[in-house]
């Protein structure tokens, strides 16, 4: 087959017993021959054009993009690859080299296409209506009115309370002078004079509602016009969609279809079904191909957002490829998943310090800080079993599992008050030890980029501007050496993976900490140690610093 690209396999190295975990795994090597196959190939095809943010010498729009290889085995036991990418590839959705989607959009006279077109000009008609100076003017027109008809009514209120108030001021007078016969027909007199100004204000209010109402009607018809063409584009579009989402099926080994309403129970999240792992898998099902291992790497520059780097391993995305690879997968023997495998029965948590109402620790490495849904194993298990009697919540702050470093715990109800206190106001000083996958050039300084949820690949975080939260961090760095950085952080906001994603990025140092699974590479462990932690004692409100290296 055509899309089956060969694997030599030179180094003859063993096929796995069981298929790729997509969302945390180490690429198996024989992936990695083939990712290796793949990327000579984006370096030297002429087949399209597309700018990947590569070549300094190109000005027009870069776009890096997510590459999956699958490596499969036919029925005649030949091993091979084949090769995909996420979304579309310049501005289309085949090429030779690739397997195709799922379900081509882009085909033309397609059902899909067709509607399309019929979408695009209710667009276009629905534009020109907003768009014509009638309708502008008429809106103009009716706020210009409302604006003189307000203007005009409060005239005139105003009017009649400075006549009323003479009026009132005329009567006493009057009153004093007249007798009481002569005082009734000049008091009669004003009493003419209020009325008369009563439907003065009457008919204002009438004649201007007259002409509203009028001015009204004519903006109702037109905008009756451009709501029942939007009521029309509204019901194509569902239908459309829904269409869509039932042209999406995706198989299983078994030959087993669901689509993606199927498989998500509600609207899928946008574009679900273009990445490349679904792509890779249907085609491989479709031919009767046994799915071997599976790998994607990222090609080209990181998008300004999120935290990607060229030619390195990512795995699958959660909110859209999760609930899609559950089906496909599952009639295959897949790796378990290691993040639900407890490494932890021989840590031990080391105790720096304690008395009446904290514990100083020192947390190991890949171990959290509270209870997960799937592993329970933490600090906060293990100190609840150490000290049953104590009621306070205990943990006052967290570190990511696999951060290692200093944490105080509470042993009352106000000793937790008041350190999280502490915590909110930014009293307490901690300083952070990382070693850096490259040479950071400025030996100190401030990064400020706001952090927000990947809410298509969660936990991970995203810059961004409009949404995100202020992060702010200070460094300095310890010394270089053999292009590794030793850097001490300093973090003034506290957001989730926040010294990660300020050290990998590229508006921050562009350099992430080694042994970052989500934003560099996988290593031993995160070379990461919350390694000096600097509060006030929350009952004798005595400072107090507590130091512990890092064993890197």
């Amino acid at each position: 087959m055509y899309k089956i690209h060969p694997l030599p396999n030179k180094k003859k190295i063993a096929l796995p017993e069981k298929f790729t975990f997509p969302f945390y795994y180490d690429p198996h090597p024989l992936a990695i021959e083939a990712s290796e196959i793949l990327q000579n190939y984006l370096k030297t095809t002429t087949d399209f054009d597309h700018n990947f943010g590569l070549d300094n010498n190109r000005k027009d729009i870069e776009i890096g993009k997510m590459f999956g290889v699958l490596v499969v085995k036919t029925k005649e036991n030949t091993l091979g690859f084949l090769a995909a990418f996420s979304g579309k590839l310049a501005n289309k959705n085949h090429w030779d080299y690739f397997v195709p989607p799922i379900f081509d959009m882009l085909k033309k006279d397609s059902y899909f296409h067709q509607k399309e077109e019929i979408l695009n000009d209710l667009n276009n008609s629905i534009n020109t209506l907003e768009n014509q100076s009638y309708f502008i003017d008429l809106q103009n027109y009716l706020t210009k009115y409302q604006l003189d008809y307000q203007k005009k009514i409060t005239d005139q209120k105003q009017k009649m309370k400075r006549q009323k108030s003479q009026r009132d001021m005329l009567r006493r007078k009057l009153k004093e002078k007249l007798s009481p016969e002569e005082f009734e027909n000049e008091n009669a007199i004003l009493i003419n004079e209020s009325l008369a100004e009563k439907r003065t204000l009457r008919d204002l209010k009438e004649k201007q509602n007259l002409t509203l109402k009028k001015i009204e009607n004519q903006l109702s018809e037109y905008k009756k016009k451009i709501e029942d063409l939007k009521c029309k584009r509204k019901r194509i579009s569902n239908h459309l969609q829904t269409y869509l989402f039932q042209q999406y099926q995706f198989l299983n080994q078994d030959k087993k279809s669901k689509n993606l309403l199927a498989i998500f129970g509600k609207n899928p999240p946008a574009a679900a079904g273009e990445c490349a792992a679904p792509k890779l898998l249907q085609y491989a099902f479709l031919h009767d191909l046994l799915p071997i291992c599976m790998a994607e790497f990222w090609w080209g520059a990181s998008p300004k957002s999120a935290v990607r780097k060229h030619a390195q391993y990512y795995p699958a995305c959660t909110q859209k490829c999760q609930p899609i690879l559950g089906h496909m997968l599952s009639a295959t023997l897949v790796d378990d998943n290691p993040l639900l495998i407890d490494t932890n029965k021989d840590k031990e948590i080391e105790f720096l310090y304690e008395d009446d109402a904290i514990i100083v620790i020192n947390k190991p490495e890949n171990f959290l800080s509270v209870p997960g849904i799937q592993v329970k194993d933490s600090v906060q298990t293990r100190l609840q079993q150490q000290y049953p009697h104590i009621s306070s919540p205990m943990i006052v702050h967290r570190l990511d599992m696999q951060t290692s470093g200093l944490m105080v715990i509470a042993k009352s109800k106000i000793a937790h008050e008041k350190l999280q206190k502490q915590f909110l106001k930014k009293k307490v000083k901690k300083r952070y030890v990382a070693l850096l996958g490259g040479e950071v050039n400025k030996y100190s300084g401030e990064i400020n980029l706001p952090l927000r949820v990947d809410l298509e690949d969660r936990p991970r975080q995203l810059v961004c501007y409009q949404y995100g939260k202020n992060a702010k961090t200070l460094y300095q760095v310890e010394s270089i050496s053999n292009g590794i950085t030793r850097i001490f952080f300093y973090p003034i906001t506290g957001r989730t993976h926040q010294l990660r994603v300020h050290a990998a990025h590229s508006l921050g140092l562009d350099s992430p900490i080694l042994g970052d699974d989500l934003y560099g590479q996988k290593a031993s462990r995160l070379f990461l140690h919350a390694e000096c932690l600097e509060f006030f004692h929350p009952i004798s409100n005595k400072k107090l610093t507590f130091i512990k290296d890092p064993n890197f």
